[in-house]
């Protein structure tokens, strides 16, 4: 008989989990009774949330743990990206009750949904299990499917979540089928005991083999999580035809669970076939980068615009995982990190300017927006100033980190195709800064934010500067996360 023990002091490393957990319990039984005069009671209370749990994973920094059978893990990379998902997450919600209160979205279960969401990325982040990391994953998915669908009465929405669905439950069979090769072979649903698999000398070809098989599956998985070419098919109509807000949140905090799947996934478990994944991620690379490039040049519709941009920039995330370093995968890290940051000043521009009735998802709707309301011109300026790498904004630091590892790994020809495309997506990105300072506007630009979101959205604005000027601090940790973990 097999005595089956629980060591409740394992609790204390799940902690933020299981506090969120319970958080999420007790408002979605608060927002049944919640009436509509009091609807911003759901919105403090899922804030209130995040902060907690985002200082409860803080205070867990330098602890390190595997719990409940080996399938939870904690180290310093998953405290730490916890921490920044919860940040993130509290300022894009800053962001979306704006919007939300302007077109009429303003539900208790929007904020529920984002909360669920967040709970299904710290799962994915401290998964250590492969049936960990997929549990994780569908908690996220499944909720932001629903997010996407919230305004109901608008087809593009409605359109956009059922491809993220359609494609979204293909990309995750396929992600089941490679975890399921890599568990024939292995005999092993735990991460590291696929890693000492992996790295035996032992191995025959035919395992090997399998091995690939496998993990070509699950760099497909990765891969369209992220929206690498070619599953990149969902981004550009699901950015467009989701609401802004929901926009905002899936094109930045996920990014970051996607970062974390592939570091449990390739580099905790199988880094021994690093040399394999590799190439795939070349090809990725190249391509996203490209295509995101040269189809952003047609675009004439924002968010579409950024849709592209952001394939672009997941290209360069790539390129940092081909160097096989801890260097690259540090400065990978960074580079996720900066572009999360610069989406979400993007996107919050884009929603101070909605009114009711009116969504600013056009390039021409930021026509003379320097001489109505200069300051937040000047916030995009720095935003586009920064993806398209300019210095000394933190954009600029991001990609010229990522091209010192490959080229210091030996891939001088990705260096110089990536300096290519990032030269010729500078147009798009110089195009809105022309649109905003030397084109009259049609009508009056009015800017009725709250001071919350105002405040914010400068502090988001300022730091692309401010880092940029001094970004060694966080290159630097970018690079610790992974040399101690």
């Amino acid at each position: 008989m097999i005595d089956y023990q629980f060591n409740t002091a394992d609790l204390f490393f799940a902690l933020p989990e299981l506090f969120m957990v319970a958080a999420i319990a007790l408002i979605l039984l608060l927002d049944l009774f919640v009436s509509e005069r009091f609807q911003n009671l759901t919105y403090y209370l899922t804030q209130s949330t995040l902060a907690i749990t985002g200082y409860l994973a803080f205070n867990l920094i330098g602890e390190s743990a595997v719990i409940f059978d080996g399938t939870f893990v904690l180290d310093t990379i998953g405290s730490y990206f916890k921490v920044f998902m919860m940040v993130f997450s509290i300022v894009a919600l800053v962001y979306s009750r704006h919007y939300l209160r302007v077109h009429n979205l303003l539900k208790g279960e929007y904020f529920i949904l984002s909360l669920l969401s967040v709970l299904g990325m710290m799962v994915m982040v401290s998964a250590h299990s492969m049936l960990t990391i997929y549990l994780g994953l569908e908690i996220m998915s499944l909720s932001l499917y629903t997010l996407i669908a919230i305004a109901r009465d608008r087809a593009v929405a409605v359109e956009a979540a059922l491809k993220y669905f359609v494609l979204g439950a293909i990309a995750s069979g396929l992600l089941l089928y490679g975890m399921s090769m890599i568990y024939g072979i292995t005999g092993s649903l735990d991460i590291g005991q696929i890693a000492a698999f992996a790295t035996s000398a032992n191995l025959n070809s035919e395992q090997v083999l399998i091995l690939n098989f496998g993990l070509v599956f699950l760099v497909i998985g990765i891969a369209f999580k992220f929206g690498a070419v070619p599953f990149h098919m969902w981004v550009p109509d699901v950015y467009q035809g989701a609401p802004t807000s929901v926009t905002m949140f899936l094109s930045t905090v996920p990014k970051i669970a996607a970062t974390a799947m592939l570091v449990r996934l390739l580099i905790d478990g199988l880094g021994g076939l690093q040399a394999y994944w590799a190439d795939l991620f070349t090809i990725l690379a190249i391509l996203s980068i490209g295509l995101g490039s040269l189809v952003a040049l047609m675009q004439t519709n924002i968010k579409r615009l950024l849709a592209y941009s952001t394939i672009s920039h997941i290209g360069f995330i790539l390129l940092g995982f081909i160097t096989g370093v801890v260097e690259g995968y540090g400065a990978a890290a960074f580079y996720v990190l900066a572009y999360v940051l610069m989406s979400l000043t993007a996107f919050g521009t884009i929603i101070v300017l909605n009114k009711q009735g009116f969504e600013a998802d056009q390039i021409v709707d930021f026509r003379g927006l320097s001489k109505h309301s200069p300051w937040f011109a000047l916030i995009m300026l720095f935003v586009m100033l920064s993806m398209a790498g300019v210095p000394p904004f933190i954009g600029f630091y991001s990609k010229l980190f990522i091209l010192q590892q490959v080229i210091s790994a030996g891939y001088i020809y990705l260096a110089v195709a990536a300096v290519v495309f990032a030269v010729i997506s500078a147009y798009y990105y110089l195009q809105i800064i022309k649109t905003m300072y030397f084109d009259d506007a049609d009508k009056e630009i009015v800017v009725s934010a709250p001071i919350d979101l105002k405040v914010v959205l400068s502090i988001n604005g300022a730091l692309i500067l401010i880092i940029g000027l001094m970004p060694n601090y966080w290159m630097n940790l970018s690079v610790s996360l992974f040399s101690v973990s």
